[in-house]
């Protein structure tokens, strides 16, 4: 676990940001009227404690005028104006509900602020990829369950940051206003032939130290296993989604017994971890439920020997209790707050190491670069790619892809044709050598296609906008692919992922092609899923309607390499003429 400065160097940064962007002003006007509620509840805590003086004095003198004016209204007399309590409770309460109306405007602004900034540096330069390519490499970059830092963390980071934050300067004024209050109603106090002055303040004093010092001993864990525990949850988490995104397949391997036991180790170290925070928290709740316990009568039987001798009345003894309650409460906020501290200090680190991670992999080598050139042709020049453990795939490779021409790679499994396919699409940092793409746009269609969430419509024109192609041309489209049964469920919301078989969802991606119209399409087995005759048609049609782009195919039937002019194999000595 890291010491305290870097932590908190850590916190700042994730946390000022926002405080310096294009929301500056409205943070800060928001942030400072939420600490000025804060500061006007704790000077009216202060005004309550001199009303219980007030009140319990008229009790011990069985006032009952005086019972009533500070219960209802006011009191006016020679030790000057005390407003009753109902107007207080009423001031108090609608100071409270806009306090916390305001923190909350404020949490979800801060939320939505960093969630879009985050959101950006993840995708930008293809971030999100290349972590998710180092995540299982040894000293890579990557990290756990990026979508929990964003969806998850940053909430929990604007809550809890901002909830600490109040509730220190609440405790650190909290402090100042009544320990001088303690201090005078205290007394000085002799003990072995020294007195001492205000002697109830330096016992809140050392009550809040010892109670911070062992809170501290027992609860020091607490961050570690919090931080654990957030990730194998979301690995648990991750494994359903993973399930539930592949039933078919899970159903057709009888892989039930498989998939039962892999969730069932997942969530029992979910379980193992929780019984850990669990004993840590039943001993951190032991000592502070006693430590609090024993603040709410330890003042009393402090204070009790000079009531007993007449030196302060009832009213004077309560607002004693009282101010010592405060001040050892705000010297003791570590004590309340340890648990809140540990889940925020876990919460900074998990951020912090994805922001790290997003950092280094938009600063790491671009391995294969791509650029845009005039020249009617693509261009491939020194590329070499390897895997990430090393294996070498490719060495030096000069490669010519002519305007208008059909080309077909293929290659025995495993051979890096799918390594290949990413390299020209700009997606593989391990390697080097250049890619100069000539104008045109340039569509990459994987053999798994990707389905977006929502409607069948903004599935088929990905990555376009849903708006960006006339819906009789949609339906066209899809019609052209053999799809025209889909046509009605053009704007339904279903789990296309699921609801579509293989074939069907690899027909749609070539009606996306149909829809953007590239002049450069690359297909890696892009037709795998379907027969042998429906592959050919599909291939025909693109020829109809594309009749000028450049096609590169990577496959291993032969009835999808002889259907293309040009035929590369990928072997130990590259690419080759087949």
């Amino acid at each position: 676990m890291r010491g305290l400065g870097p932590f908190l160097r850590d916190a700042w940064r994730l946390a000022l940001p926002y405080f310096r962007s294009d929301e500056r002003w409205f943070a800060r006007i928001l942030l400072a009227s939420i600490v000025a509620l804060n500061l006007i509840l704790v000077g009216l805590n202060v005004i309550f404690s001199y009303w219980n003086r007030a009140f319990y004095d008229a009790l011990q003198a069985k006032d009952l005028t005086g019972f009533w004016e500070l219960l209802l209204l006011w009191r006016n007399d020679e030790k000057g104006f005390m407003p009753g309590f109902c107007g207080l409770a009423a001031v108090f309460i609608l100071l409270a509900i806009y306090r916390t109306y305001l923190g909350q405007w404020l949490r979800i602004r801060w939320r939505a602020w960093m969630t879009e900034q985050l959101m950006g540096d993840w995708l930008a330069d293809r971030a999100y990829w290349r972590i998710a390519l180092a995540a299982g490499s040894a000293g890579g970059y990557g990290t756990d369950n990026p979508d929990q830092r964003i969806a998850d963390d940053l909430r929990d980071f604007a809550d809890d940051t901002l909830s600490l934050f109040l509730g220190l300067i609440s405790s650190v004024v909290t402090l100042f206003s009544f320990i001088t209050i303690l201090w005078t109603l205290s007394g000085p106090i002799e003990l072995l032939g020294v007195t001492i002055p205000g002697y109830m303040v330096w016992v809140a004093l050392l009550y809040a130290a010892l109670g911070t010092a062992l809170t501290h001993k027992i609860g020091k864990p607490l961050a570690a296993l919090n931080f654990r525990q957030q990730r194998v949850e979301a690995d648990f988490r991750f494994s359903l989604a993973r399930m539930r995104e592949n039933l078919e397949g899970i159903a057709l391997y009888g892989g039930e017994a498989q998939e039962r036991a892999a969730s069932g180790g997942r969530f029992a170290a979910v379980i193992a971890n929780w019984r850990q925070i669990m004993d840590r928290t039943k001993l951190l709740n032991a000592f502070t439920s006693g430590f609090d316990q024993i603040a709410v009568i330890f003042p009393i039987v402090v204070a009790a020997p000079r009531y007993f001798t007449g030196e302060i009345a009832l009213g004077g003894l309560m607002q004693t209790t009282g101010a010592f309650r405060s001040v050892e409460g705000a010297m003791a906020w570590f004590v309340h707050a340890y648990s809140s501290l540990a889940s925020w200090r876990a919460t900074v680190d998990r951020l912090t190491a994805f922001r790290s991670a997003i950092a280094a992999a938009r600063a790491a080598p671009p391995g294969v670069t791509v650029s845009s050139t005039e020249a009617a042709d693509l261009t491939l020049r020194g590329l070499s790619l390897h895997l990430p453990e090393g294996r070498s795939l490719m060495k030096d490779q000069n490669l010519v892809l002519a305007r208008g021409e059909w080309v077909a790679i293929s290659g025995r499994s495993g051979a890096g044709k799918s390594t290949v396919f990413r390299a020209l699409a700009g997606l593989w940092p391990f390697g080097s050598g250049h890619v100069e793409a000539p104008p045109g746009r340039r569509l990459f269609l994987p053999q798994r296609p990707y389905l977006p969430l929502g409607t069948l419509r903004r599935a088929v024109t990905y990555p376009d906008a849903i708006d960006a192609h006339d819906d009789t041309v949609v339906r066209a489209a899809l019609r052209d692919v053999g799809l025209a049964h889909l046509e009605p469920l053009l704007d339904a919301e279903e789990p296309w992922g699921q609801r579509l078989s293989g074939g069907e969802q690899q027909r749609l991606a070539i009606a996306r092609a149909l829809l953007i119209r590239p002049e450069w399409l690359f297909l890696d087995e892009a037709t795998a899923s379907l027969d042998t005759q429906s592959e050919a048609e599909l291939y025909a049609l693109l020829r109809a309607r594309l009749p000028d782009a450049t096609i590169v195919s990577i496959a291993h039937r032969t009835t999808v390499t002889d259907l293309h002019g040009r035929k590369l194999v990928l072997g130990e000595a590259g690419l080759v003429a087949g």
